[in-house]
């Protein structure tokens, strides 16, 4: 089985590397011309992932008919997946991996859904789970779900993707999946803005907690299985993401805590994702406080303290998810 892996930002690299490793040929597809030389003649990716060696059976190409194989992993940002996909109908009728997480703002759809919407001959799927680039790429142990409805296709998929870094675990719920791992995001930066705000560790606890409830709220509506997100791709990932700075999600939080400046040329999905899970619970009726108290720190509706009472104000009642 052919792969390819289409971005050479830091997670499209770090696969690749891990891929590679194995002695299996891989592609890895930028748009940039300059950032394809570089890559080539460094052999690392100085620009997204500094120090990690590629393989020499990793290749790299700004040539997207040379990243066409039979397993395209799409490791580009969740709001440009559309986009990326209507510029590029050869990729149709390929195995599609999205290996991005959120919400589509204006569709309120997953990367699963918008592959389906965009590439109907292709087989989507979807690898997401508690994973950072640097430890994939520095060899160490990481877990993730790679979630595809046809399960012969998933068991073909979790041989070919299995590294002896990286272990993949299957599943056929494809919306768990990709809710897990875009709902996440959005309570990263919750638990963010509270350690910015010196609110403490036990403030962080409850937000986790209160936010998988309302991760697990969310999948029950639009029917997922309720495993899926207690596995890697819902609790495993928000466990990273909540308490590491390695996290995009998690670090913006910080700078919304702080009151400070974030990077604007640093992806955070969680931002997106807040506000088109705001709409779409509003839609469909769902209780997301933490959510709708994230989307409106984003807006800069509300300070981090507001927010925090906003929330301890709510009506006492029975925990349940």
């Amino acid at each position: 089985m052919s792969i390819s892996v289409i971005g050479a930002g830091a997670f499209g690299t770090a696969l690749a590397i891990s891929l590679a490793r194995t002695g299996t040929p891989v592609t890895l597809w930028a748009r940039d011309r300059d950032h394809v030389a570089e890559m080539a003649a460094a052999r690392e990716n100085t620009r997204r992932l500094p120090d990690a060696a590629f393989p020499d059976t990793l290749h790299v190409t700004h040539d997207i008919n040379a990243a066409l194989a039979d397993t395209i992993l799409l490791a580009v940002p969740m709001q440009k997946l559309r986009g990326f996909l209507r510029e590029n109908p050869a990729l149709n009728h390929h195995t599609l991996v999205a290996c991005c997480k959120g919400v589509e703002l204006d569709t309120e759809l997953g990367p699963v859904a918008v592959i389906r919407d965009c590439a109907a001959d292709a087989t989507p799927a979807i690898l997401t789970g508690p994973s950072f680039a640097a430890d994939i790429a520095r060899g160490l142990p990481t877990a993730l779900t790679l979630a595809v409805e046809d399960d012969s296709v998933g068991q073909q998929l979790q041989q070919a993707l299995t590294t002896p870094n990286l272990r993949i675990y299957r599943t056929t719920d494809t919306t768990g999946a990709e809710l897990g791992g875009a709902l996440k995001n959005v309570i990263a930066i919750a638990c963010g803005a509270a350690m910015g705000a010196n609110l403490g560790e036990s403030a962080r606890a409850a937000l986790m907690t209160r936010g998988y409830a309302e991760m697990q709220r969310m999948a029950r509506a639009l029917g997922a299985r309720p495993d899926t997100l207690a596995g890697l791709s819902g609790f495993g990932d928000l466990t990273l993401t909540c308490t590491s700075v390695q996290s995009r999600n998690y670090r913006f939080g910080l700078s919304l805590g702080r009151n400070e400046a974030f990077d604007p040329n640093v992806t955070v999905e969680g931002a997106a994702t807040a506000r088109a899970v705001t709409a779409r619970a509003a839609h469909l009726e769902i209780d997301m406080p933490i959510t709708q108290a994230v989307t409106a720190l984003i807006d800069g509706k509300l300070a981090i303290t507001q927010a925090m009472e906003l929330l301890l104000s709510r009506p006492p009642k029975e925990e349940h998810p």
